[in-house]
């Protein structure tokens, strides 16, 4: 399981949480955790496909 993964199950539970609420207040804080994790898992994804850029360009380098 990658930090992505991870990072959207978490958001996933925390809109579950939302929904099966009835105080606004919960549900507002559900909310934004959700938001967070969603962030942080775009976040994620976002270091490991330039990581992998980086990778793929130094590993070229070597090549030649």
């Amino acid at each position: 399981m990658t930090h992505s993964d991870f990072c959207r199950q978490q958001a996933a539970k925390a809109q579950a949480d939302a929904d099966a609420t009835k105080l606004d207040n919960v549900r507002d804080r559900c909310l934004r955790s959700m938001s967070a994790w969603t962030e942080m898992a775009d976040r994620a994804e976002r270091v490991a496909a330039e990581r992998e850029v980086r990778e793929a360009a130094s590993a070229a380098a070597r090549v030649l």
